[in-house]
C-alpha cells in the first residue's frame, strides 16, 4: 500500500480527469431533448458506466498491457502524454465542450459520448492502470476502488443538482473550475512521463 498522499494526489488527479463540474453543459446539451424521467435515468447509468468502466480498468488493465506486450512504463509514458494534452486543452477551456454534439433522445448517450470517451475515456483509465501497477496488495486495489467510488459519487451529486446548476452557475465560473483542473493534471502528468522515462532508461535515475 502506498502513502496516503499518493492516494490524494490519485483522487485529484481522477477528479481533473473526469471533471464531474465540466461535464455539465456537455450533458445538458445531449440531453435537451430528453424528458425529466429520461434525463435522470441517462444520468444514473452514465455514473454506473463511469464507474464500471474505470474498475474494468484497475482489475484487466494489466493484463490487457500484457496481452499486447506493452510495458507499464511505456503505457506510463503515453498515458502521460494524454493527461498533458487533456490538461493543456482544459487550460485553454477545450476540456469539455459541446461542439458538434448533436441531441440524442434516448439513453445509450449515457454510454458512448458521455461514458466513452468524455468521462472514462484513455486518461482516465490510464490513470488507474498506472496507479494501480504500484503496489499488488489487496488494500492498494480498495483504495483505488475507494477513490473510483468518490468521483462516481461526485459525478452523481453533480447530475442531481443539476437544475440548481442550470440556474446559478455561469459559464464563466465553470471555465474557471475547468481551468484550475487542468493545471493540476499538467503537474500529475509531468510526474508520469518523468516516471515512466525513469522506467525506460533507468541509467538516467544514477
Amino acid at each position: 500500500m502506498l502513502e496516503i498522499t499518493e492516494y490524494t494526489k490519485f483522487l485529484i488527479g481522477l477528479l481533473a480527469i473526469v471533471d464531474p463540474l465540466g461535464a455539465i453543459p456537455v450533458f445538458i446539451a445531449l440531453t435537451v431533448h430528453q424528458s425529466k424521467e429520461q434525463r435522470h435515468k441517462t444520468a444514473r447509468l452514465t455514473v454506473v458506466s463511469v464507474f464500471f468502466a474505470l474498475m474494468v480498468a484497475l482489475l484487466f488493465g494489466e493484463w490487457i498491457l500484457w496481452a499486447f506486450g506493452i510495458s507499464i512504463d511505456a503505457f506510463r509514458c503515453a498515458g502521460g502524454v494524454i493527461l498533458l494534452l487533456m490538461g493543456l486543452g482544459m487550460l485553454q477551456s477545450r476540456g469539455h465542450t459541446s461542439a458538434d454534439i448533436e441531441a440524442a433522445q434516448d439513453e445509450t448517450i449515457a454510454l458512448v459520448p458521455l461514458t466513452m470517451p468524455l468521462l472514462a475515456g484513455p486518461g482516465a483509465m490510464s490513470a488507474v492502470i498506472v496507479y494501480a501497477h504500484q503496489s499488488n496488495s489487496v488494500t492498494h486495489y480498495l483504495s483505488i476502488t475507494l477513490c473510483i467510488l468518490l468521483v462516481s459519487a461526485s459525478l452523481l451529486l453533480c447530475f442531481k443538482f443539476l437544475p440548481w446548476f442550470s440556474e446559478h452557475l455561469s459559464k464563466r465560473s465553470i471555465v474557471m473550475s475547468t481551468r484550475v483542473m487542468g493545471l493540476l493534471l499538467v503537474a500529475i502528468a509531468i510526474e508520469f512521463i518523468a516516471g515512466g522515462i525513469k522506467g525506460l532508461f533507468p541509467q538516467l535515475s544514477i
